[in-house]
Formats: C-alpha cells, sequence, structure tokens
C-alpha cells in the first residue's frame, strides 16, 4: 500500500502543509483557476493607481507633467523588477504560496498609506491655481509619506508577480502533452484575467478616483488586495508547490566562475572525469590535487553529456576548478547554459515594454488636452486603456480556442505558434504602433496650432479616440509578447529556476519603464542645447515635440526587432512540446 502511495506522489512538490503532494488530489485547472481569481483582484488594485497616477501626482502634489511621467515610470519598474527578488525567493528558500501571501500583506500596508494620505488634506500640499502663483510640490515629511507608501505598494507587487504566474504554472503535469497543452491555456487566461481586473481599475475605479475622490480609488484597490487573500486561500487544499532547492544565482555564480577561471586537469585526471589509477597520492602530490582525484573518482557524470553551446561553459566540468567549491556536476552547466541562452531574448523585450510605458505617461496626458466626450459621459483620460484591455479580453480566448487549434492542424506541432512568433509579432506590432501615436500627435498639434490653443489649458476639438490607435496596438502586442514571455521563460527554465526564470517577463517591463525615463532625459539633454527648447520639457504638452520623440522610439523599436531575430532564428527549444 505505501508502495502505491509513493507512486502517486508528485515528485519535488508538496502541498500547503509541507507534506507531499499527491497525483489525482493535488495540481491541476481547477487549482490554477483560484490563481486566476485572484489575477484579476490583484492587477486591479495595481492598475487602478498605475494607470492614473500620473493624474494625481499632477494635480494633488503638483508635479510637472515632465516629472510625473517620471515617477510614474519608476514606481512602476520598481514594482517590475522586484518580481525577481519575488522569483527568487521562490526558487531559493520559500514556495511561491508563503511567498504570495506576505507579498500581499506587504501591498495591502502600502495601499493603506496611501489612501490615508489621499484622505488628509493635512498630508498633501494645498490646493492652488496655477494661473496665479506657482504651485509647491510635495516636500519633506509628505513627500516621504507618499513615496513610502508607493514603494511599499511596489514591494508587494514585486513579489506578487513573481510568485503568483509560477504558482499558477506549477499545478499542470509538464510530463504529458495534455499537461502541457493545459498550461498553455492557463498563460493565455492568465493574460484574459490580468485584463479583466484593468478594465474594472480603467473604469469604475478611475471614474471614483476623478469624481469622488483619491481616498476612495486607493480604498478600493486597498479592498481588492485584502480580497485575494481568503481567495488564493481558499484553493489551499489543491495546491502543489515546487519544493525550494537553494539559490540558483549561487549554481550561475558557480559555474560561471568554474568555467572562467578553472585550472587545466591535473597529469593522471583525463577529460572523462575519470581516474589513472596511482596506487595512492606520491609525496610530492599536494592536498588540493589529492581532493580532486578523489572528488573527480566520485564524480557520475560524464562530460559527454554537455552541449556544444557556449563551450566555454564545459571548462567547469572538463577541468580542474581553483577551489572544491567550484566543483560543478555536468547538469548544473546545461542549467546555466539555459539561462544564458534566453537572456539575449530578455534584452530584445525591453524596447517594446518601453513603448508600454508611454500608455501610462505620455498617452494619458496627451488625452487630457482632447475632447473626451462621448455623449453626454465625459471619459476620463486614465480610463483609455479600456481599448487595449477589452481588445485583448476578446483576443485571448480567440487565440486559445481558434487561432491555436488551427495552427497546430496546420503545423503539425503540439505548439502550433512556438513562443519566439508570439514576442516576434509583438515587436512588430510595437513599430506600428509608434508610427500611429507620432502621426497622431501631429494632427493633434495641428489643430491646437489652427484653432489658437497651443498656450492654452482648455481642450482642443479633437476626438480622445485617436489617441485609442496607439492603445489599440500597444495592447495586441502586450498580449502576444507577455502570454508569450511568461510560457517560454517558464517551460525553457530548470525546475530548479522557473520562479526566477518567470520574473524575466516582469523584469523587462521593468526595465522598459526605466528606459523610457531615461530617454526622455537622453533627448531633452541632446535636444535642449543652446536656446533650442528640449523637447519634453515645460508644463505645456502643446508646446512639447512629443511626435518627434515618437518617431524615435518607432525606430529604435525597428533596429531592436532585428537584433530579436538575429538570436530568434538561432535558439533551438529545450523542453519537450516545443520542437518545431
Amino acid at each position: 500500500m505505501e508502495e502505491g502511495q509513493e507512486l502517486e506522489r508528485w515528485e519535488g512538490y508538496v502541498d500547503w502543509r509541507n507534506k507531499p503532494a499527491v497525483r489525482k488530489k493535488h495540481g491541476g485547472m481547477l487549482a490554477a483557476s483560484f490563481v486566476l481569481v485572484v489575477e484579476i483582484l490583484e492587477n486591479l488594485a495595481f492598475l487602478a493607481n498605475a494607470s492614473n497616477l500620473v493624474t494625481y501626482l499632477m494635480n494633488f502634489m503638483h508635479f510637472s507633467p515632465s516629472k510625473s511621467a517620471t515617477d510614474v515610470t519608476n514606481f512602476m519598474g520598481t514594482a517590475f523588477l522586484l518580481a525577481l527578488l519575488g522569483g527568487f525567493l521562490s526558487d531559493a528558500f520559500f514556495t511561491s504560496y508563503v511567498i504570495y501571501l506576505i507579498s500581499a500583506v506587504i501591498e495591502f500596508l502600502g495601499l493603506i498609506i496611501l489612501t490615508i494620505q489621499a484622505k488628509k488634506p493635512s498630508l498633501k500640499p494645498p490646493p492652488c491655481n496655477p494661473l496665479d502663483s506657482p504651485c509647491q510640490s510635495v516636500t519633506g515629511s509628505q513627500a516621504a509619506m507618499l513615496f513610502g507608501g508607493l514603494y511599499l505598494t511596489a514591494l508587494g507587487i514585486g513579489g506578487i508577480k513573481g510568485s503568483l504566474v509560477p504558482h499558477g504554472a506549477e499545478q499542470f503535469d509538464e510530463n504529458t502533452v495534455q499537461g502541457r497543452k493545459a498550461r498553455s491555456t492557463f498563460f493565455n487566461y492568465f493574460v484574459f484575467c490580468l485584463s479583466c481586473g484593468g478594465l474594472i481599475a480603467v473604469t469604475f475605479v478611475v471614474w471614483v478616483e476623478d469624481n469622488k475622490g483619491w481616498q476612495w480609488g486607493f480604498g478600493i484597490s486597498t479592498i481588492a488586495i485584502l480580497l485575494s487573500i481568503p481567495v488564493f486561500l481558499g484553493g489551499s487544499s489543491l495546491y502543489r508547490s515546487k519544493i525550494p532547492t537553494g539559490s540558483p544565482l549561487t549554481t550561475i555564480a558557480k559555474v560561471l566562475a568554474a568555467g572562467t577561471f578553472s585550472r587545466r586537469t591535473p597529469q593522471g585526471i583525463t577529460n572523462t572525469n575519470a581516474v589513472i589509477d596511482y596506487g595512492g597520492p606520491s609525496p610530492a602530490e599536494s592536498k588540493t590535487e589529492t581532493y580532486f582525484k578523489e572528488e573527480f573518482t566520485q564524480t557520475t557524470t560524464k562530460t559527454n553529456n554537455l552541449s556544444n553551446d557556449l563551450t566555454f561553459l564545459n571548462r567547469a566540468v572538463e577541468r580542474q576548478p581553483i577551489n572544491k567549491f567550484l566543483h560543478c556536476t555536468a547538469e548544473e552547466v546545461e542549467d546555466v547554459k539555459v539561462v544564458l541562452k534566453v537572456i539575449p531574448i530578455f534584452l530584445s523585450t525591453i524596447m517594446l515594454n518601453c513603448c508600454l510605458a508611454q500608455l501610462s505617461t505620455f498617452s494619458v496626458e496627451q488625452a487630457a488636452t482632447m475632447d473626451t466626450r462621448v455623449g453626454s459621459l465625459t471619459v476620463p483620460p486614465a480610463s483609455l486603456p479600456i481599448f487595449p484591455v477589452t481588445f485583448t479580453m476578446l483576443l485571448a480566448p480567440v487565440y486559445d480556442h481558434v487561432i491555436l487549434p488551427f495552427a497546430r492542424r496546420i503545423t503539425k506541432t503540439e505548439m502550433g505558434i512556438t513562443h519566439l512568433q508570439r514576442i516576434g509579432t509583438g515587436l512588430v506590432l510595437s513599430i506600428i504602433a509608434m508610427a500611429v501615436a507620432a502621426v497622431v500627435e501631429v494632427k493633434r498639434k495641428r489643430v491646437a496650432t489652427h484653432e489658437g490653443l497651443l498656450d492654452s489649458t482648455k481642450p482642443l476639438p479633437i476626438s480622445f479616440f485617436w489617441i485609442a490607435l496607439q492603445y489599440l496596438f500597444l495592447g495586441s502586442a502586450d498580449l502576444f509578447t507577455l502570454a508569450g514571455l511568461l510560457e517560454f521563460f517558464f517551460s525553457e527554465a530548470p525546475a530548479k529556476m522557473r520562479s526566477l526564470a518567470t520574473s524575466l517577463s516582469w523584469a523587462s517591463l521593468a526595465l522598459g519603464y526605466y528606459l523610457s525615463s531615461v530617454l526622455v532625459q537622453i533627448v531633452n539633454s541632446a535636444t535642449g542645447k543652446g536656446s533650442h527648447q528640449p523637447w519634453l520639457k515645460g508644463s505645456n504638452l502643446n508646446h512639447y515635440h512629443l511626435e518627434r520623440f515618437y518617431w524615435l522610439m518607432c525606430v529604435l523599436s525597428a533596429v531592436n526587432y532585428f537584433h530579436f531575430l538575429f538570436w530568434a532564428i538561432r535558439y533551438r527549444y529545450i523542453k519537450s512540446g516545443t520542437k518545431g
């Protein structure tokens, strides 16, 4: 009976009580469904603030448009970058189950701070009219409270992003075709649920923030993240969680160090890790050489298990390390090779996310200068993401149930459309989006000039629906790229590094937001020399040269796409089910 139970266990997984997880009881789509519901609540809490935060910083904290945009991109960049910390802790020391719960509590505390500040007038700068006198931006303890709340929230968001996706993906058996297909469906519906939360955020919550007060907006986010905790706990009896295996960064560093600093194999030790029998060490032999002979004698891994990719790392096994702590197995070397081979793909997606950063900054500011009326209803500019969010919600099920099965029949492969093909499609869409954004900005400024409203703060007689075009293209790009990246990193990465590898998807978003801030500064520095006005500086967006900035990003995105193609064509999939 015990032997039968042993066969039913999920090797390397435990349940929420840290007991061995068993088949038919733990894992599967039902367990992952709790994760999908949690993602709706989590992204509602996150996007409700992120999409409209630039307005809050401008109107209530009295920052300039460019500083508001920079602070928002820095906040969002930090949140996504901290996903690496959440992923690292999930792989190394705690289960993804535990990391999610800790992170949700941290985000809850950060949102409480922001809610209190938004409600208390004494904790914000006094209201002012910029036409009468310059507004005093938030400083001192008020600024400390603002940024303390924001970055505590960012820490919680990062932990959630780094643990929730891999926790859901862990519920599926990758050793079966059915399990891999179900996991692919999970990633598609994860993006769908992410969009569901975003839809509520950019419609209902943004309306509340603009019409009832930001204390209510932050309050709704606080309640949403609080509700996500019992929902997540509701699936506890169904979850299976990967057992932490120690720091993946230690393994990566060890292999890189061993491959770089290893010494040539001592005489008597062959490159197959076998030791010629000397009948004992000679008096002249050092203790170090004696250790390595004994160590290599016990090593069962052979160098013929090493691939021909990144062969310089093979020296970590084939040669003698300078220290016994740098001794590596062939499996460790191959794991690190996988990580290094996905890095160029990761770097190729940063520019796309730099384009996406504009949806939360300059695009919102553009819409704020335009006519946002739809009949008798006035739409808040921060609700513009409703266009890509709605399109994503419509496209995700169509992709999973129509496009993907059709592609599988045509290509005769399990995947149908490969991860890298999805990512590449997103990169092409981002190029088109930036070109469209530049053309729309030219039209917007032409209207402002023709109507004599360049120096006015009145809404321009041009519908904000024009801005929706760039949102649609970038939203589509995000659907293809994010879902493709999440599944690509999770399925290709070694099991012991999956949470950290999956977090690279969010880190790409982070670096994209940071790159956006850096590009703004570089552009302003390069274009503001002498008596020239910088392209992206000042209190009036109508005097910006935003169209030139968008054209620049279009060109950079095109260059980046060819960089992606260079690596994608050469990439060979590793995991089963990804061939072809």
